[in-house]
């Protein structure tokens, strides 16, 4: 300890300097803690997820309704609240309509002051001002803290407001100052899992994720399917793709990531010249805009790519016994001749034959065009500069789980038995469960992407596509993914994927607590906070379980899930008064939120009061706050009692 502190007491050189310290840190122990969002299955949807977070999943628009719900009309407010929202390009509507601008921008300069005001209240003037865009900082801390009716100054801030106009800096200002009131509405961000595939934004959401202050992410089973496809692994590229492809989203692939899929289309549409791939046709409600001829090119790219991912999975299934996913192996199982496949013992008609690329005899073996496609598409998933770039930082911010304020945060499940006990799942030699396991898993993910790629660490990479889609894995929670059932058969019945026992168990309190003590969680305060699993809405699923300890916060952000859950999602917040737990509407578009003002809407479905108000000492900073106090107090006695010398 004695090096400890004489290494503290470089930065703290007296008295004076560790006593102010302390005065500080103990009064900031007293400030109400700040707002936590928590998102998850975002799925690409950009605009729906920006917006979120532009309005503050709702706070922004609160704020501005305590201030002037009795002072200004609702178009005001709703004004007001897009300006904040959408800066740039709702200052380009503003000067279009408005004849009388300065006047205009004298009224909005003060609104936006008192909304900074009422955001930022519960943060240090310090905090508020490091977050203040430069240039602006000086400005607007001055105008922040007008303390009431100051006579002596009221010149003094009216003449700046002037200045601003005066000097054309009112649309910089008006930016810089809606930027500080979202960056103060929400004081960490948590991602839920699943950032990626479905909708057509995932590239645009990583990069604002990476400006984004204060955050964490939990990986979800499409996020380790993007992280394994960098690392490598032929299955979970092929994956990748085939899902960009059912969903009109190869954008994301070649304007996104700069991934070249020409060689794949190529093969794609002479292999498959004279099949209609009916079964392929990509699911994007959109599709209409498309002619038939692109229709069908992006049908024979999916089924190309289908046909390599089967075959690359098989290899993988026979590589790895262990995985005990010899049931998906089913192309070898066909009888083309006939027309049917056999399943457990049962015989089924294929809905599709023409399999030009499927030798029977060596049925999982890739054609010579087939293995130059798939290392072509592997050197350009490993080597794009931006893919690299944005798994990196689901690395550095991500987790398999999450421990933060009393909450466990993850994705999928934790792998149970029927009978309520934690199902051990053995990899690379160890038999572990729950938080245990997933620290080991999370072990292998680095290992698959960090490691030297050689025949030891080739087994984390084969199991990140296990990760993906096995049937113990705690990301995916399902016995099996049905891909082959539902390209080739009809009968639904094949088409289900049984749940882990882990979904129809949460709705038991015991069995909740029971996780969160696993988690060294408090199970008195403590929540699970889970993602993954669509909430059916629509047919009277709550997403609150188990008395209020456990939160499903998935409800259908992609709008390919919207029809099934008949919601657009949930977010959920939670600040020093208690957690609120949202139900969204359908996010129309950035355009009608710019033009008409029209917001997300809302339904509250959980709010969980505090009677004692959430301060920081309450959280897990005010716990490491608590340990710098009790440092310090050590370095102070020191300096009185001459251990240390002071530097004055």
């Amino acid at each position: 300890m004695d090096k400890y502190l004489s290494l503290l007491s470089k930065t703290y050189k007296n008295i004076q300097e560790v006593s102010e310290e302390i005065i500080n840190l103990q009064a900031i122990l007293n400030l109400p803690k700040g707002t936590e969002l928590f998102l998850s299955d975002i799925h690409g949807e950009y605009e729906a997820f920006i917006h979120i977070l532009n309005n503050g999943s709702g706070i922004i628009k609160s704020k501005i309704e305590d201030i002037y719900e009795k002072t200004l009309a609702e178009e005001d407010r709703k004004n007001l609240a897009t300006l904040i929202y959408y800066p740039e390009e709702k200052l380009n509507l503003v000067k279009k309509e408005k004849e009388n601008l300065n006047e205009w921008y004298r009224i909005t300069l003060y609104r936006l002051i008192e909304v900074t005001k009422a955001v930022s209240s519960k943060y240090t003037r310090s905090k508020v001002r490091k977050a203040m865009p430069e240039g602006f900082d000086y400005i607007i801390d001055e105008l922040l803290h007008l303390q009431g009716e100051d006579a002596n100054k009221e010149q003094y801030y009216k003449q700046i407001i002037e200045s601003i106009i005066d000097l054309n800096r009112a649309d910089n200002f008006i930016i810089a100052i809606s930027e500080l009131i979202k960056r103060m509405a929400i004081d960490h961000l948590h991602i839920v899992g699943d950032i990626y595939d479905r909708g057509p934004g995932a590239p645009i959401i990583m990069d604002k994720l990476m400006d984004f202050h204060s955050l964490d992410i939990e990986w979800g089973n499409h996020d380790i399917l993007w992280m394994g496809a960098a690392s490598g692994n032929e299955a979970c590229i092929s994956n990748v793709i085939r899902i960009c492809s059912r969903y009109d989203n190869l954008s994301t692939l070649e304007d996104g990531y700069g991934i070249n899929i020409r060689p794949l289309s190529i093969f794609a549409t002479e292999t498959y010249k004279d099949d209609n791939c009916k079964s392929f046709l990509p699911k994007n409600k959109e599709m209409s805009k498309y002619s038939n001829t692109d229709k069908i090119v992006l049908s024979k790219i999916q089924k190309a790519i289908s046909v390599i991912q089967l075959k690359l999975e098989g290899k993988l299934i026979k590589k790895h016994p262990e995985y005990k996913m010899k049931d998906r192996l089913l192309i070898d199982k066909m009888d083309l001749e006939r027309g049917v496949v056999k399943i457990n013992n049962e015989e089924y008609k294929l809905t599709d034959t023409n399999f030009p690329t499927i030798d029977m005899k060596n049925p999982y073996k890739l054609t010579k065009e087939e293995e130059q496609i798939i290392e072509r598409l592997k050197i350009s998933f490993m080597h794009s500069e931006k893919l690299n770039k944005h798994v990196n930082f689901l690395y550095a911010k991500g987790h398999m789980y999450q421990s933060f304020n009393s909450n466990i945060l993850f994705h999928g499940c934790i792998p149970m038995k029927e009978n309520g006990e934690f199902d051990k799942v053995e990899l690379m030699g160890k038999a572990l469960k729950g938080k245990e396991l997933l620290d080991h898993i999370e072990n292998i993910a680095h290992k698959a992407y960090f490691g030297e790629k050689n025949e030891i660490n080739q087994e984390a990479i084969d199991l990140m596509w296990y990760f993906w889609c096995g049937p113990k894995s705690p990301l995916f929670g399902k016995d099996k993914a049905a891909t082959f059932e539902r390209y080739f058969i009809e009968e639904k019945e094949l088409h289900k994927e049984h749940k882990n026992p882990y979904y129809a168990l949460i709705n038991d309190e015991e069995i909740c607590n029971k996780i969160l003590e696993n988690f060294e969680s408090d199970v008195e305060e403590g929540h699970i906070i889970n993602g993954h699993m669509p909430v059916k809405a629509k047919d009277g699923e709550s997403p609150v379980k188990a008395n209020g300890k456990m939160i499903v916060i998935d409800g259908g952000f992609a709008k390919a899930y919207q029809s099934t859950t008949g919601i657009a999602g949930y977010t959920l917040t939670y600040n020093s008064n208690g957690l609120v737990l949202a139900m969204n509407e359908p996010f129309e578009s950035k355009n009608k939120a710019i033009e008409e003002g029209l917001d997300i809407k809302a339904q509250t479905v959980l709010k969980e009061n505090i009677v004692n108000r959430k301060r920081v000492e309450d959280t897990d900073i005010g716990k490491k706050l608590n340990e710098e106090i009790n440092d310090l107090k050590q370095l102070l006695t020191a300096y009185r009692e001459g251990i240390l010398k002071e530097n004055l």
